[in-house]
């Protein structure tokens, strides 16, 4: 099979969902030849697809433009999708000549929509996965902004002329798509390295871990310094502190640091949500109450998390010391069991047959 992989490139949380499902496609199909169209690095990519595959570095769909991991630019992502539709039917021509010229079987989304509109258009079937899908979050911001309507109308037409648009749990309701099924919660899980992870910071005795994750989004933080707490965090945080240790130098897969930490330190967003949960680790996360997933998501991790939401300036408060100590004082639910990228792969290969 010659699998067209397109994954949007805003942050990481879409290659979180795409990449456990492409793991096992390959598993249960070894002969898939894979090219991915996406703007995300290699390096990222190759981070959760261990196999071969092309890479078409372009970007694939809009998402939106960020301030940062937390604030959309609104005026930013309306020009730039006032600039991606410009000229569409020759666009999506010239898309449609290309997958067909490279004799693609199918094509999988997560969940640029230009892709899907070209498959349809080059009679190749193509399936969607996402727990979002970016005409609803385009428009939870932008549907009274100039020239936004048709745009919508087009990307609403994308999604629908997929074979299916599979939504892993938890996800928006888009009670709007016909083609719309529902498959389980998608999560990698990380090995726990805590005695390795010991040795390397000098850890004492009850002293906590936390991990600042916030995804692929730039973003500064502000962490309190807290008795008893190692933060592990991105570059840049918390330099010259001793409390405050930069994740990547060591030299740990990041899901690894998730599996072996004490809390989370996230945003709203599907990947740390899910990975959170599945690996059992407690979830603190910033609230992002403009952004439209956000009721879902939240629902869904304090069912199956201890999950605590915070607001951004908390996180340089004292305050924080005593919402970690209560959160890790809550009784833990069972992980959810993250079946869907299974589920998904075997939905594929009947979709794209």
């Amino acid at each position: 099979m010659r699998l067209l992989a397109a994954i949007s490139h805003h942050g990481l949380g879409h290659l979180a969902q795409a990449g456990p499902v492409l793991s096992a496609l390959k598993t249960l199909e070894p002969g898939l030849e894979l090219t991915v169209w996406s703007g995300l690095a290699p390096a990222a990519l190759a981070a959760r697809l261990p196999f071969p595959f092309r890479h078409r570095q372009e970007a694939a769909d809009v998402g939106l433009a960020m301030h940062d991991a937390l604030g959309v630019d609104l005026a930013t992502s309306h020009r730039a999708y006032l600039d991606f539709h410009r000229d569409w039917p020759a666009r999506l021509a010239r898309e449609a000549r290309w997958l067909a010229e490279e004799g693609f079987d199918g094509v999988f989304s997560d969940v640029a929509y230009l892709p899907l509109a070209a498959a349809r258009n080059a009679g190749i079937p193509a399936v969607a996965l996402c727990s979002l899908n970016w005409r609803d979050i385009a428009a939870a911001y932008l549907a009274q902004a100039p020239g936004m309507a048709p745009i919508l109308e087009d990307m609403a037409r994308a999604y629908a002329g997929a074979r299916a648009f599979l939504r892993p749990e938890p996800s928006m309701p888009m009670d709007w798509l016909a083609n719309g099924e529902a498959v389980p919660p998608i999560a990698s899980l990380g090995r726990s390295r805590r005695a390795e992870l010991d040795g390397r910071l000098g850890r004492r005795a009850g002293t906590r871990r936390v991990l600042a994750g916030f995804g692929g989004i730039p973003f500064q933080g502000r962490l309190a310094c807290l008795p008893g707490v190692t933060w592990l965090a991105p570059d840049g945080w918390g330099t010259g502190r001793d409390d405050v240790v930069p994740f990547p130098a060591l030299d740990m897969p990041f899901l690894d640091l998730v599996a072996s930490c004490d809390v989370l330190l996230t945003k709203v967003g599907y990947g740390g949500f899910a990975e959170a949960a599945a690996n059992g680790v407690p979830a603190l996360y910033v609230d992002r109450p403009d952004w439209p997933e956000t009721p879902w998501l939240a629902a869904w991790l304090e069912e199956h998390n201890r999950a605590r939401a915070i607001r951004v300036e908390d996180l340089g408060s004292p305050r924080l010391g005593e919402m970690i100590d209560a959160l890790l004082a809550r009784p833990a639910p069972p992980p959810p069991v993250a079946e869907g990228a299974l589920a998904a792969a075997r939905r594929l290969l009947t979709l794209l047959a």
